[in-house]
């Protein structure tokens, strides 16, 4: 009871921020409560840090290089370029930026593309001077693509980090899994966005509105870098998996080179034209204290139980066949991860696979079936991931205001079938990969 009460009440200062207390401190203060009572030790930090160091810092090093790129317009001139290419309809239009959507956040996490995306789009319908019913389509669906479709890699999400570096799980074994179940969401998350919101979509918007997508260039250089930079760092990953290079050390050797070029470092800063000071401040620094901090309230958990609980379920499922104990883990870490956060309930999923007695078919389904919980689940609520809070606070700041009821009306029609899809791709795929 002392663990789930501290437990509680970290989670509810992280969701609560109080003024000057952002979700890092509110974390670390819970951990310092569950050192002091002894709910966990001195030894699980080191414990706990060997977990999260990893995932933390690729993390804050793929936003950094999100960050550069938005303030050298990459991102405003792809979406002009999208919007433009919808040709002025609008039911081509909505698909368009669902799939623009899912590559930003396959490539950039989807924290990245919910605070990269949404201002963007909000930006083209005001400019587009599309109705607030057609409006919020398109609004919804670039919350919920941001984390429907951050499966395909291991830096599409901070779940998919932590959880292949728990298991040993390589970029490439990764990718080679989770690229077609992914796909799978993305056109079961297209199609559910299009029943849910087809209706409110104009059929046609003033294109000549638009403006030309290289006025939205701010820095040349940087901008005919992105690629080169973008596909030389996928190819890093591929290269430097069996290695056992940390991803932190590739992503963050390319945010540096990034830096140093935006910054024009070898000209002393002159002619810079995008500011690194003001993409580092920006950078989400309190995640590496949140990581740290929430990590070690949830181990305190696991000391205390729950971990032994959860892996009992795991065992029974298991117990059901391939497709239930698929089907199964995923939506039990979905509602897991829908009351407590993704980012905790992704430690009490590893745990409790990691102790739990299986056959190594069904446990590999279960470790990548708590990936996709935790991914796609957290849509249930607004408190499930912390992109969707981040989502809601960009909305807030332009003015759109979305509240929990119509949050999780949307969320409890959108995301059971999207999951239910997306499980059912990884029973069927996964056996075909398997050695």
């Amino acid at each position: 009871m002392l663990a789930l009460s501290i437990f509680i009440a970290t989670l509810v200062l992280v969701i609560w921020q109080p003024k000057g207390l952002g979700i890092g401190w509110s974390a670390l203060g819970g951990a310092l409560v569950a050192l002091v009572t002894g709910v966990v030790a001195l030894a699980d930090v080191a414990v706990v840090w060997h977990i999260v160091w990893d995932a933390t810092f690729t993390f804050v090093a793929l936003i950094v290089i999100s960050l550069i790129l938005d303030e050298a317009g990459f991102f405003a001139w792809a979406a002009l370029h999208v919007a433009r290419w919808g040709g002025g309809r609008g039911h081509l239009l909505f698909p368009l930026v669902v799939l623009l959507g899912a590559v930003i956040a396959a490539f950039f996490a989807n924290d990245g593309a919910a605070l990269l995306l949404t201002p963007i789009v909000l930006a083209i319908l005001l400019r587009l001077e599309f109705t607030p019913p057609a409006a919020l389509a398109f609004i919804i669906a670039t919350g919920f693509v941001a984390d429907t479709t951050s499966l395909p890699l291991v830096i599409s999400n901070l779940v998919n980090i932590v959880t292949a570096n728990y298991f040993g799980i390589g970029f490439d074994r990764y990718a080679q899994v989770m690229v077609p179940v992914n796909l799978v969401s993305l056109a079961a998350t297209l199609g559910v966005l299009w029943l849910a919101f087809g209706r409110r979509i104009p059929a046609r918007y003033p294109i000549e509105k638009l403006e030309a997508p290289r006025s939205a260039i701010k820095d040349p250089l940087v901008f005919r870098a992105a690629f080169p930079l973008l596909a030389l760092l996928m190819v890093a990953y591929f290269v430097t998996a069996p290695l056992g290079v940390p991803i932190a050390l590739v992503t963050g050797a390319a945010a540096i080179s990034l830096m140093a070029l935006a910054g024009r470092w070898w000209r002393g800063g002159r002619e810079s034209k995008v500011s690194v000071s003001q993409a580092l401040h920006g950078a989400p620094w309190q995640i590496v204290l949140f990581s740290l901090g929430m990590y070690l309230v949830v181990y305190g958990l696991g000391n205390a139980g729950l971990t032994d609980y959860a892996a009992r379920a795991l065992e029974w499922l298991a117990g059901q066949g391939s497709v239930v104990a698929t089907v199964g883990t995923g939506f039990l870490v979905a509602a897991v991860a829908s009351i407590m956060n993704n980012m905790p309930s992704t430690l009490v999923a590893a745990l409790a696979i990691d102790q739990a007695q299986l056959p190594e078919l069904t446990r590999e389904l279960m470790i990548y079936a708590s990936v996709i919980g935790n991914d796609l689940g957290p849509k249930f609520t607004p408190i499930g991931s912390l992109a969707t809070l981040l989502w809601l606070h960009v909305l807030a700041r332009k003015g759109v205001r979305i509240g929990w009821g119509q949050y999780m009306k949307v969320g409890l029609l959108i995301t059971p079938p999207v999951l239910l899809a997306t499980l059912l791709a990884l029973v069927f795929w996964l056996p075909r990969v398997s050695p």
